[in-house]
C-alpha cells in the first residue's frame, strides 16, 4: 500500500521559530538548516535519525483520549474489539506516511501547501479549524494530566491542571533551538507509558485469549458506535500537520535520496506506531481481563480504582503514572503542532511559551467551570473528529498531484487506497459527531 521512496537529509523541525512573520524565503532556509548528516551513512543511522520524529508523532496515538476509549471497549466487551485497534493502527501508519511524503517531496508542510495552492478564503478557513483542533488537543492532554495528579496525590482538578501547564512549559525549554532533546524526552515518556501497561498486562495475564479479539465482529449497536470512536479519533489532525513539517527536506535533493529518506520514515513509523499500537492493545486487554463484567463505571478514576481492586495497588499506580506521562508528552506535541499550523497557514510565528500560554487558557476555563473530566474528553474528541476531513482531503489531493509532488506523486493504487482510508475515517468521524450530539 505504501509507495517506496526516501532521502537522507534530516529535516529541520520548527520547535523554536523566530518571532515575527517569516518570509517564504526564510521558511526555505529553515528547512535547509544543517543537521547531522546521514546521506552517506548506513541505513541504520538514517533510520535512527527518523525515529525521533516518529516517536513524537506516536505520542498522539496514546493520549488520554485513547485511555478512555480503549479501556471502555475492554470493560464493556472484553477482547472482542481488539481488531479495531489493529485496523486503526494500519490506517494511522498509512496516513502518517503520506504526511511524510508531502514534506519530503515538496520541502513544505501541509499547512504551507494549503497556503500555496488554495484560495485565500479557503486557506483562512482551514487555519481557523486547525486552531480549534489544536485547542481541543490541549483540552484532552490537560484533563488527562490533571486526573492523573488527582489520582496520585489527591490534588483537585483545577490546581492539578495548572501544574500540568507549568510542567509543559518547562518541557518546552528542552528544545530552544532544535528538536533532539525534546524528541528524547518525548520518547522517554512514551516508554514510561509502555512500561506501565506492560506491568499491568503481566499482572492481569491480559494476553491470554486476546487472539479471539482479532476476528472482526460486533456485539450490538453500542459496539459499532464504540468502534466508530476508536477508529474515528485515531488519526489526529494536528499530528498530520506536524509530521509533514518534521519530514520536510530541501526540494533540490535528488529523487533517489528522497526515496531513501522516505523508506527510512516508513520503517520508523512502523516501529514507533507499532509501539503505540501495543500500548493501545494493552489498554484494551487489561480492561478486558480485569474489569469486564465488573460493573465499573466508564471514567478514568473508576478504571484506576477497578485496576487497584483487581490487580493491586502497583497496577493502579502504574496506570496513573502512564496517564500522567501521556498527558505531559501530548501537551508538548500539541504546542509544536500549533506552531506549525500558525506558521504554515499564515506565514507567522510566535514564541513557543506565548503559544503555550494562549492555548492552555481554554482547557483551564473548561475545568474551572466544573465540567466532568470524561465529558471534557468526549468534547475534545468531537472537535478533533470534526477536523479530520480538513486535514485528510488536502493531504490526499496534494500527494496525488504530479505538478506538486513530481516523481513522488502517489501511484494510482496508493491514491485509491488513500481515498478509501480517508472516506472511512472521515465518515466515522462525521458519524461520531452526529451520534454524540444526538445523544
Amino acid at each position: 500500500m505504501l509507495d517506496p521512496a526516501s532521502t537522507t537529509h534530516v529535516p529541520h523541525t520548527p520547535l523554536a521559530p523566530p518571532t515575527g512573520p517569516p518570509t517564504l524565503a526564510a521558511e526555505a532556509v529553515a528547512a535547509d538548516r544543517p543537521v547531522p548528516r546521514t546521506a552517506n551513512g548506513s541505513r541504520l543511522r538514517l533510520l535512527l535519525a527518523m525515529l525521533g520524529p516518529a516517536f513524537v508523532v506516536s505520542v498522539a496515538y496514546v493520549d488520554p483520549g485513547n485511555f478512555a476509549t480503549n479501556m471502555t471497549a475492554g470493560a464493556r466487551y472484553g477482547p472482542m474489539l481488539l481488531w479495531v485497534i489493529a485496523a486503526a493502527n494500519v490506517m494511522a501508519v498509512f496516513v502518517q506516511y503520506l504526511a511524510c511524503k508531502a514534506g519530503v517531496a515538496t520541502g513544505q508542510d501541509l499547512p504551507q501547501l494549503c497556503r500555496t495552492h488554495t484560495p485565500r478564503a479557503v486557506n483562512r478557513t482551514l487555519w481557523i479549524q486547525a486552531e480549534l483542533v489544536a485547542m481541543a488537543t490541549d483540552l484532552a492532554e490537560f484533563v488527562g494530566g490533571a486526573v492523573a495528579l488527582h489520582i496520585l496525590f489527591g490534588i483537585p482538578l483545577l490546581p492539578a491542571a495548572f501544574i500540568v501547564a507549568l510542567t509543559s512549559l518547562v518541557l518546552l525549554t528542552l528544545a530552544p533551538e532544535g528538536r533532539r532533546r525534546f524528541e528524547v524526552v518525548t520518547a522517554a515518556l512514551l516508554l514510561v507509558v509502555l512500561a506501565g501497561f506492560v506491568y499491568q498486562a503481566v499482572a492481569a495475564g491480559a494476553w491470554s485469549g486476546a487472539l479471539s479479539g482479532m476476528r472482526p465482529r460486533f456485539a450490538d449497536t453500542q459496539s459499532i458506535l464504540l468502534t466508530t470512536g476508536m477508529i474515528g479519533a485515531t488519526v489526529m489532525p494536528h499530528v498530520i500537520y506536524l509530521h509533514s513539517s518534521l519530514a520536510r527536506s530541501p526540494a533540490h535533493l535528488s529523487r533517489e535520496r528522497k526515496r531513501r529518506q522516505l523508506r527510512a520514515h516508513r520503517s520508523a513509523l512502523i516501529i514507533a506506531l507499532g509501539i503505540a499500537g501495543l500500548v493501545n492493545a494493552s489498554m484494551l486487554t487489561i480492561a478486558a481481563a480485569s474489569l469486564h463484567g465488573s460493573g465499573t463505571q466508564e471514567t478514568l478514576e473508576s478504571f484506576h480504582a477497578g485496576l487497584g481492586g483487581s490487580l493491586g495497588a502497583g497496577a493502579a499506580v502504574a496506570f496513573a503514572l502512564a496517564l500522567l506521562a501521556s498527558g505531559l508528552a501530548s501537551s508538548g506535541v500539541g504546542t509544536f503542532a500549533g506552531q506549525v499550523i500558525l506558521r504554515g497557514f499564515l506565514g507567522r510565528s510566535i514564541p513557543l511559551t506565548v503559544r503555550r500560554l494562549v492555548t492552555m487558557a481554554p482547557p483551564l476555563a473548561v475545568l474551572s467551570l466544573g465540567v466532568e473530566p470524561t465529558q471534557a474528553l468526549v468534547l475534545s474528541q468531537v472537535v478533533l473528529s470534526f477536523g479530520v476531513p480538513f486535514a485528510l482531503v488536502p493531504l490526499l489531493v496534494f500527494t496525488a498531484r504530479r505538478k506538486i509532488m513530481g516523481a513522488l506523486a502517489n501511484r494510482r493504487a496508493t491514491t485509491v487506497a488513500a481515498v478509501v482510508v480517508s472516506a472511512v475515517i472521515s465518515g466515522l468521524n462525521i458519524l461520531l459527531v452526529v451520534r454524540t450530539f444526538g445523544a
